[in-house]
């Protein structure tokens, strides 16, 4: 199915999807410097994303992830007239003491109308747009990566002589934790910048073939170097790191949790201030016959910690900036 009856058909999926992968983005980088876009608008290049950074690599591949996902498991529900699960291997041989059944996530179907829909927002034809559909197909093939086979037991009296088996999709957090990996171990991808703002022509086009000839379909890619996330810069949509919350004073916590405060805050040339707050929540919950649960509201008061800037300082400078300064004096 495409054109208009598609749009209407599917588009409800792929905003869900669209926005569980801004949230698993949310989740993956809860605690760094930079932490995803607010939300699934910023995620086309038609839409003011013209950089490449290893950031937006992740941005494109968990997006496009997410909606895959999401069609996938709408399919395999039978939310969609025209498709269903993948039986396409049913009662085929595995292997050694099992069989293909049961009903296999329909991750060709998710595939296609994914890219329908993901890969139409590029409509470049330089090296970013390249970069970016590269990143889409990415998170793609991390959902088929991920997947994982399940099984039942036939056989007299629960023997489990024969197996018939499916292919299912991971839980989403999997698929994010896989290309959280991916992002850290991202490529950049060295092009003569050039070309790359001659348009659609066949040097450009050369020039980015060539570029990617070595690179892995799996592999995250970008052009260009992070900027400095310390500092707020509307522009490019980066709040900074001014008024976010940091964890302190647990036992329980990660390493990368306890380091939190210094990271966000002392780091990037701000302080760390400690607030109480009145949270509300139910307690002392009772089951009453038949069929209700009455609760209380209980108060309690929890400190939290937050970045702020230095009383009488200035904004945190970009550090970015500064050592481009300092280089230009030798």
């Amino acid at each position: 199915m495409t054109g208009p009856k598609a749009l209407l058909t599917y588009a409800g999926s792929v905003q869900v999807g669209a926005q569980n992968g801004i949230q698993e983005c949310k989740h993956q980088f809860a605690l760094e410097r930079w932490n995803c876009p607010q939300n699934t608008r910023q995620l086309s290049t038609q839409n003011g994303i013209r950089s490449a950074t290893r950031e937006t690599s992740f941005i494109h591949a968990i997006s496009a992830a997410g909606v895959m996902y999401t069609l996938t498991k709408n399919c395999s529900m039978g939310d969609f007239d025209n498709c269903g699960c993948d039986d396409s291997r049913i009662r085929q041989t595995g292997g050694r003491g099992w069989i293909w059944g049961g009903c296999s996530d329909n991750v060709a179907f998710g595939d296609k109308i994914s890219k329908q829909f993901v890969d139409a927002l590029e409509s470049g034809h330089d090296s970013r747009a390249a970069v970016n559909l590269h990143n889409n197909e990415a998170g793609r093939l991390a959902i088929k990566a991920t997947m994982r086979r399940a099984c039942k037991c036939h056989g007299v009296s629960g023997s489990c002589s024969i197996q018939t088996c499916w292919m299912q999709l991971a839980d989403f957090r999997e698929v994010g934790n896989y290309l959280k990996g991916k992002h850290e171990h991202a490529r950049k991808l060295e092009m003569d910048k050039k070309p790359a703002k001659a348009g659609n022509n066949a040097d450009n086009r050369g020039a980015i073939a060539q570029a990617f000839r070595s690179i892995a379909r799996t592999e995250l890619i970008y052009l260009e170097d992070s900027p400095d996330y310390c500092v707020k810069n509307r522009s490019r949509g980066f709040p900074g790191t001014e008024g976010r919350e940091c964890l302190k004073g647990n036992k329980n916590m990660s390493q990368w949790e306890r380091k939190s405060c210094r990271r966000l805050c002392y780091e990037c040339g701000l302080q760390v201030v400690e607030k109480r707050i009145e949270v509300v929540s139910s307690c002392n919950c009772k089951f009453h016959w038949c069929c209700t649960v009455r609760c209380d509201k209980c108060t309690q008061v929890v400190t939290k910690y937050y970045c702020a800037r230095k009383e009488g300082g200035r904004k945190p400078q970009n550090k970015t900036r500064r050592r481009h300064r300092a280089k230009g004096r030798h």
